[in-house]
């Protein structure tokens, strides 16, 4: 049996449901963002080392952004949810990079902010997530660049 492949593309809304002779897994749009993704976990963890997580990163650069924060906001703001926001925070304050304060407006309220040690982190590593950036994104020519993340943005 030969393996086809047929344009995902191609494919509209209105034609008729494509045969299981179409569906050829290396040409699924899924199986391709996560080849890119594993590519870009890679970059990732080469830059920044393995002791920080994308999702860590993440966390510590929004809240180096907006400052003082929630977590529930915090979480939202990173898309993560709620189990995945607190396992992140609780790790990072393990680390000794976030810590928690009670809102002075609303005790009832807590709080993240970066400590010092995690301002100084975030910092000092700005140029590798840029470069992790600017790696991930090599294979496309200039354009393309910011075509691909418009096109990113859409599937969101």
């Amino acid at each position: 049996m030969s393996l086809r492949r047929k344009d995902p593309l191609s494919i509209s809304s209105d034609d008729a449901a494509p045969d299981a002779e179409d569906y050829v897994l290396e040409g699924q749009v899924g199986f391709i963002l996560r080849q890119a993704s594993q590519r870009h976990a890679t970059l990732f963890a080469a830059r920044m080392g393995a002791d920080t997580t994308p999702t860590q990163w993440a966390a510590l650069a929004k809240l180096h952004e907006v400052g003082p924060t929630s977590q529930n906001l915090l979480g939202r703001l990173t898309a993560m949810d709620v189990a995945t926001i607190k396992g992140v925070v609780d790790r990072l304050m393990k680390r000794g990079l976030v810590r928690s304060a009670t809102d002075e407006r609303d005790a009832r309220r807590r709080l993240l902010t970066l400590s010092d040690a995690g301002r100084a982190f975030v910092e000092a590593n700005f140029d590798a997530a840029h470069a992790v950036t600017r790696e991930t994104l090599a294979p496309l020519a200039e354009r393309e660049r910011a075509m691909f993340v418009a096109l990113l943005e859409k599937l969101k």
